[in-house]
């Protein structure tokens, strides 16, 4: 087994770099995921460009063996420089993911990354770039996550790894891991906040016009896309534009007469038309999507769990907690916490918060 490599030590995040960029590596490989790299990498492109007259926060580098224009799984080709010296120094290695992983594997590009990482302040994974990561020894006793349709097999090639399988994005300690392929762009503003803080995270997210900027303890599936995933057929589709004016209108009271007037349907025929196409009742979906909602309100707001209640349609802060509870979530307050602890984008995120700890 790969020895754990050790991180430089303990220090702000502004602190090592202050009158210089932070340098971000990205490691591709031929046959990489392409928005795996061209995600992660335009997030920073865009904080250097909103910096404006300030001197750019990041350097910008896309490495592989060898260098030169590696093929990715799309057909696009990547300029990418040499691979630098191990000791050479380095802010952010990001290692992305793709077909070509186990082909990565095989090169050694892991020996590569286990004696690069004791000079980065942070190391993270986009996609199945978490399997570099578990080869190189970074994720021991770390919790991890990697594209849904991978988190199995990574459990079972890194039984010392505990893969979660839900989360967009983990940070454990100086390790972060992504889920598949859009992620690694929740994950890079979460990098940038980090660093410059939240306002500045949100910017380069409007800027990119991402439609949410997502806290990583969110589910790779949302509640709507579930059901649209369940129901891909004419059946499931006549209800997508149901479930969006559901998602704008959740403070209301929204009930199956109500619903199915809006979907020009008998409540009857609505609920066993709902159903067959979608796998839930109307009344289990709208619950779900009010859950998820008061996750993401708890996870980026200050908002009192009252209000948050409220908005979402919970009524009261009782009924919010149960319906929590009831779908296998902890307690409001509970994943409030556990959002902040993460480092998921909670309230109180700034600039000059310290640094990510020593592995």
């Amino acid at each position: 087994m790969t020895k754990r490599p050790r991180f430089l030590p303990d220090r702000t995040a502004d602190e090592p770099l202050r009158h210089e960029p932070r340098r971000i590596e990205i490691l591709a490989f031929p046959g990489v995921q392409l928005l795996d790299v061209s995600g992660p990498l335009q997030v920073f492109a865009t904080a250097n460009d909103l910096a404006g007259e300030a001197p750019a926060p990041y350097a910008l580098r896309v490495a592989a063996a060898g260098g030169g224009v590696v093929l990715s799984s799309a057909g696009l080709g990547l300029a990418t420089e040499p691979l630098p010296a191990a000791e050479a120094p380095v802010d952010t290695l990001v290692v992305a993911g793709g077909r070509g992983v186990d082909g990565a594997i095989a090169d050694g590009l892991p020996a590569w990354v286990a004696a690069r990482a004791p000079r980065a302040r942070r190391v993270a994974s986009v996609c199945t770039g978490a399997f570099l990561l578990g080869a190189a020894g970074l994720l021991d006793g770390r919790r991890a996550v990697t594209h849904w349709t991978r988190c199995d097999a990574l459990a079972r090639r890194h039984p010392e790894a505990r893969v979660e399988p839900d989360p967009i994005f983990i940070r454990d300690g100086a390790v972060w891991t992504s889920a598949g392929v859009t992620a690694g762009i929740d994950l890079a503003l979460a990098l940038v906040e980090a660093d410059l803080g939240r306002a500045a995270a949100l910017a380069v997210a409007r800027h990119l016009v991402v439609f949410l900027k997502r806290p990583g303890g969110q589910a790779q599936f949302s509640t709507v896309l579930s059901q649209q995933v369940l129901s891909p057929g004419a059946g499931g589709a006549r209800f997508e534009a149901l479930q969006a004016w559901i998602a704008d209108h959740l403070a209301e009271d929204l009930t199956v007469p109500r619903l199915a007037e809006m979907a020009g349907m008998s409540p009857r025929g609505f609920a066993r038309h709902y159903r067959a196409a979608t796998g839930l009742t109307p009344a289990r979906a709208l619950e779900r999507q009010r859950v998820e909602a008061a996750r993401r309100l708890l996870a980026e707001t200050a908002l009192p769990v009252k209000r948050i209640a409220a908005r979402c349609g919970f009524g009261s802060e009782e009924t919010l907690r149960r319906s929590f509870l009831r779908q296998g979530a902890v307690a409001p307050g509970v994943c409030r916490q556990r959002f902040r602890a993460a480092g998921a984008g909670g309230p109180g995120a700034a600039a000059g918060d310290p640094a990510e700890p020593e592995i």
